[in-house]
């Protein structure tokens, strides 16, 4: 991934092509397709191959818990991220005496659920201010009754990474019954996650961890196992699904067992099993160095045309994303498109997202075309 050579043989759709979308769709590397062809082999047996899955679900489950430093137990799948973060609606069941904390950089999926719940807490929004969220803005909406608060790690929006440790020390301190919660999903396989004592943490998985579509990944730690259990219908998610008084009460597993309340999704958790390996062996450390670099190079080269990125550049909190804001914004891409550049652009912004597998070449025909066009 790091290298030209095993770059290409790894991602052979990369020939040819500048790819800096990653934040939006990652492109998979051929271990990826393997394992869905290992799907295939096994579901091609009928019933004999469930084997083959419920094995492949473990080893999938073992290997989400090793990137987030929890026990196999502590690690359950969904089908999106918005069904993760409906279901933790339903565990924490918040009433209008609650308030919740969200902030105006996180996705919406993570944002919007208790504002659609029947009986709906009082939502705080943390704004943010120039691409950035202040600690003394967020200590105005933290109390006692903060029953959650909810971030992204990095922003989909404009690649701003939350500094974890003093946001974390904030609310320990002034809302103490809160649960931590935070959205990994732009972070995840590209970052060194600094945010593994969340109460939650939740993740996608078609986009920087290189896997597929149908697939989101929930870390719940047991010490909160008992508060963040679902209270959804279902049966994988049940002790007593099959057996006689199924009919009378649902026994609901504890924390994040609860969230997998159906038959799992096997080709994502083949294909998120596969990307999560990929990962590990070349090494999220690895990943981001050579990777960071390329994003500053990034900022500096917008600097030098005169682009303000949404969000500055951070040495300490990096990510893999900047974005800017534009009024030539499709003009800007189609021009960079003629060149076989493709970045995201969506209501007068471009954001541009570099992994592992970009190059120095990636950053220079970027820049190149930005000049060009902007010429």
């Amino acid at each position: 991934m790091l290298e030209e050579q095993s770059r290409l043989v790894d991602f052979p759709s990369l020939a040819g092509r500048v790819y800096l979308n990653s934040a939006a769709e990652s492109i998979p590397p051929l271990a990826v397709h393997e394992a869905a062809e290992k799907y295939w082999q096994h579901k091609s047996q009928g019933m004999e191959g469930r084997d083959g899955h419920f094995a492949e679900l473990e080893a999938c489950r073992e290997s989400a818990a090793r990137m987030l430093e929890k026990k196999p137990g502590e690690i359950a799948f969904c089908s999106c991220s918005s069904e993760a973060y409906n279901l933790l609606g339903s565990a924490l069941a918040l009433g209008g005496k609650d308030e919740v904390v969200v902030s105006d950089l996180d996705f919406p999926a993570g944002a919007t659920p208790w504002l659609a719940a029947r009986e709906k807490p009082q939502v705080k929004l943390w704004e943010n201010r120039d691409g950035a969220l202040d600690l003394g803005d967020l200590e105005l909406l933290l109390n006692e009754r903060t029953q959650l608060v909810q971030v992204s790690l990095v922003s989909f929006l404009n690649g701003y990474r939350l500094p974890w440790a003093p946001f974390r020390d904030l609310v320990r301190k002034l809302a103490p019954n809160a649960v931590l919660s935070v959205d990994v999903t732009q972070a995840f396989g590209r970052v060194e996650l600094d945010c593994l004592d969340a109460d939650c943490i939740i993740s996608s998985t078609h986009k920087w961890i290189l896997s597929y579509h149908g697939g989101c990944v929930v870390a719940i730690p047991e010490a909160k196992a008992e508060r963040l259990t679902t209270h959804a219908g279902g049966w994988f998610h049940l002790d007593n699904a099959f057996d006689a008084n199924r009919f009378e009460q649902a026994g609901i597993k504890q924390g994040a067992a609860s969230f997998a309340v159906g038959m799992p999704n096997f080709p994502a958790i083949y294909a998120l099993r596969a990307g999560m390996d990929y990962i590990q062996a070349v090494g999220v450390a690895q990943i981001a160095s050579h990777a960071d670099s390329l994003v500053q190079q990034v900022h500096e080269g917008l600097a030098e045309l005169g682009i303000k990125p949404m969000a500055a550049f951070d040495p300490d909190c990096r990510s893999g994303i900047l974005a800017f804001v534009d009024q030539r914004v499709a003009a800007l891409n189609e021009a960079l498109l003629k060149d076989n550049i493709h970045v995201m652009h969506h209501a007068g912004r471009i954001r541009i997202a570099l992994h592992g597998y970009n190059t120095q070449q990636d950053v220079d025909a970027l820049l190149a075309g930005l000049r060009s066009a902007l010429a």
